[in-house]
């Protein structure tokens, strides 16, 4: 079982439809083609599917219902940041090990380089004078000093060292000083122009109630209120405080068409968009994008709608991150690397009319729907074995 309780969860429900469905893992292995063990591996949450077309596969030959689909989307989606926030946890510390060593192994070096005795300096041996013939005999008159005890090396070690671990601390000390300063100065108020709450500012987002950034997995009242102004401008979003990834989709779009860096979290030039922008994120109605759908693929019209409904569920807005960084846009879930080939853009993408004619386009390239292999598969069509790269 898995120690991560999001990635528990997930499996938790692919492990009920599964035993729902009654088939064995072998005969799911089969219609969904995946493999045997890789299901094994999910179901006990050992591991998480890199994209979500595997796991809406699953979840369909099992027969969940559009509800049991969206809930398995969002556990995903938990599961899948968790599995990455914990990986990028693991290379943090593994990064911060070696600058700790790094350090320790340059004062070995740096200690036994000062341990060897220079030619001719101290602690090395110099040769008795002796008078000629008289080998070991003392010179009258000059009494014989003994040798000088070699100064105590490790105290001068010891003082270096206890120098570097001051000048050390002093500049942590500093560097926690300023990001103290700096995290005081985005939470506080300020009173020209910093977006701070000042007076007459009624914009809670810049209170200093709420961080200088907002992401998924917080939960709180200033999530309500970015769940809120969405919602004012018609977004299909619920306003219940959970950053969760409804919201880190309709924030993401939002971004799109406000022309803002589309990176899913709430900073200050999302929060004045939101405030200060005339963006409306209404959309087409489930019916109406049907309609159009089967407008533009009169040859195949049922075919078609299942593969929107497949990956977007007729959501003109619905964005999907991947592990790799890439996102999927709009109706068809136009991949970063088709829009680049389509010469086309995100805020286009999540227009509805475009992302169907640009489905199009792929389409009648081989006429068959052989960029979404796995929806086409759920809608009982038989896409070309690999013609063209991935999605």
């Amino acid at each position: 079982m898995s120690a991560c309780p999001e990635t528990e969860r997930f499996a938790a429900l692919l492990r009920s439809l599964k035993s729902r469905s009654g088939l064995s893992y072998e005969a799911l292995a089969r219609k969904s083609g995946l493999a045997g063990s890789t299901l094994h591996r999910y179901c006990r949450g050992t591991s998480v599917p890199q994209d979500y077309g595997s796991v809406h596969r699953l979840a369909t030959v099992c027969g969940a219902t559009p509800e049991e689909l969206r809930t398995l989307h969002r556990l995903w989606a938990l599961a899948d940041a968790a599995r990455t926030a914990a990986a990028r946890a693991e290379e943090e510390a593994a990064t911060a090990e070696e600058r700790q060593e790094a350090p320790q192994e340059a004062e070995e070096a740096e200690n036994g380089a000062e341990e060897k005795p220079e030619p001719g300096g101290e602690g090395q041996a110099v040769p008795d004078m002796a008078e000629p013939g008289g080998e070991g005999r003392a010179v009258p008159g000059i009494a014989r000093e003994p040798d000088p005890e070699p100064a105590p090396k490790p105290a001068g070690r010891s003082r270096r060292r206890r120098l570097r671990t001051s000048v050390v601390t002093a500049a942590i000390l500093a560097a926690l000083s300023v990001s103290a300063w700096a995290l005081y100065s985005a939470r506080t108020p300020s009173g020209s122009g910093g977006g701070g709450r000042g007076s007459g500012d009624d914009r809670p987002l810049f209170s200093a109630n709420c961080p200088p950034v907002i992401a998924m997995g917080e939960h709180d009242e200033c999530v309500r209120e970015v769940q809120r102004l969405l919602h004012a401008k018609g977004a299909d979003i619920g306003v219940d405080g959970d950053f969760g990834p409804q919201t880190l989709r309709r924030v993401t779009a939002f971004q799109v068409l406000a022309g803002i860096q589309p990176n899913g979290v709430v900073g200050e030039p999302t929060k004045k968009a939101l405030y200060a922008s005339r963006v409306r994120m209404s959309v087409w109605s489930q019916e109406k994008v049907r309609q159009r759908v089967r407008e533009v693929f009169p040859e195949v019209p049922d075919k078609a709608v299942a593969i929107a409904d497949c990956q977007s569920f007729l959501d003109p807005l619905h964005i999907l991150p991947n592990t790799n960084g890439t996102r999927n846009w709009g109706l068809f879930q136009i991949s970063d690397a088709r829009l680049r080939e389509l010469g086309g853009t995100p805020r286009q993408a999540l227009d509805p009319e475009w992302n169907i004619q640009a489905a199009r386009r792929l389409w009648s390239q081989d006429r068959d729907f052989g960029d979404w292999p796995h929806c086409a598969r759920a809608a009982g069509a038989t896409p070309l074995t690999a013609t063209r790269p991935p999605r």
